[in-house]
């Protein structure tokens, strides 16, 4: 059994700034403590005044290096950052490999600056399971701004859009993929698209591709709808950071202009709500899984007595406590 942690206290430590409380917090939400309940309730009334970023896109475009640009430029408007950057999960031991991490070394001293690496552990869209609480964490903590830098899985890497505010979706030019990601799913979820490594040949043709996409997207739009800015970075160099920072804000005053920010909330507690409510679901199933019920079901399906969607009504029954 999971020692049980002073929740009360944690919380309190973590609204102090205390990196180790905060730390100690994410490790209760990664390890799905039977405490979970009890930490976001405590974490609740302490939330929502965090500018919540998700950046993704295909692999190779330079993710960890554009999130540690706009670190740098927000650390410089003396804004704190938290950054959760998920990784792949390792084969062996389920964690986080820790790339992103690694990559962003030169913030780790900064105490006005929290990184954590969460690993997916399976989970598909480019995110963990956790995500969201972790989001909470840092959003109680007092973070101003919290980056979440997604899994470099191409055009399943959806998932972000649920939990940001503002959605920036990174190509580069010279990659064979990055437009047909932005045709498969990517161009509906981006906010503000980023051209990384600008200074390689292809980079005008990938703005001029983006536009069209744009434009043919808009066809038949009516009402206000937000426009797609496309910014050239080379985040090597720290070159586009500033006009990233403007992009970010143009569209937070255009989602709190048109209500937008409100209702992308309501959308994200939605959902947030029922992964909770599937997850515990599954829970139930999965003991009903380990018992004699599930099984003389699908040996009766399998024997041709019974169909399999009665016997789906009849564990949901069950389940249901009918």
């Amino acid at each position: 059994m999971s020692p049980r942690a002073d929740v009360g206290q944690l919380v309190g430590q973590t609204r102090d700034g205390s990196p180790r409380a905060v730390a100690r917090l994410l490790s209760l939400v990664e390890d799905g403590h039977p405490q979970l309940p009890e930490i976001a309730a405590a974490l609740t009334p302490h939330t929502g005044n965090a500018r919540i970023v998700g950046l993704t896109g295909p692999p190779g475009v330079g993710k960890s290096t554009s999130t540690s640009m706009l670190l740098t430029a927000l650390r410089e408007q003396g804004k704190r950052v938290g950054v959760l950057a998920i990784d792949p999960s390792s084969p062996f031991s389920g964690g986080a490999l820790l790339g992103d991490r690694i990559r962003m070394t030169e913030h780790a001293t900064d105490p006005g600056v929290f990184i954590r690496s969460m690993a997916t552990r399976g989970h598909l869209g480019g995110l963990s399971w956790a995500t969201p609480q972790a989001v909470r964490v840092l959003d109680a903590a007092g973070f101003d701004v919290v980056l979440i830098e997604t899994v470099g899985v191409g055009q399943s890497e959806v998932d972000v859009v649920r939990l940001a505010d503002t959605t920036v979706v990174l190509l580069a030019p010279g990659m064979g993929d990055g437009i047909q990601a932005a045709k498969a799913g990517v161009l509906e979820i981006a906010d503000v698209f980023v051209v990384n490594k600008a200074d390689r040949a292809g980079a005008d043709a990938t703005v001029h591709d983006l536009r069209q996409l744009i434009a043919m997207s808009r066809r038949g739009v009516t009402g206000p709808a937000w426009r797609q800015p496309i910014v050239p970075t080379v985040a090597a160099e720290g070159k586009g950071a500033a006009e990233v920072l403007q992009a970010l804000r143009d569209h937070h005053d255009w989602l709190t202009a048109h209500g937008e920010l409100e209702r992308r909330r309501t959308v994200r507690a939605s959902a947030e709500v029922e992964a909770i409510a599937l997850r515990r679901l599954r829970a139930e199933l999965g003991e009903l899984r380990g018992g004699d019920r599930l099984a003389g079901l699908a040996a009766r399906v399998a024997a041709r007595e019974l169909d399999p969607f009665a016997a789906a009504d009849a564990l949901v029954a069950d389940l249901r406590g009918q």
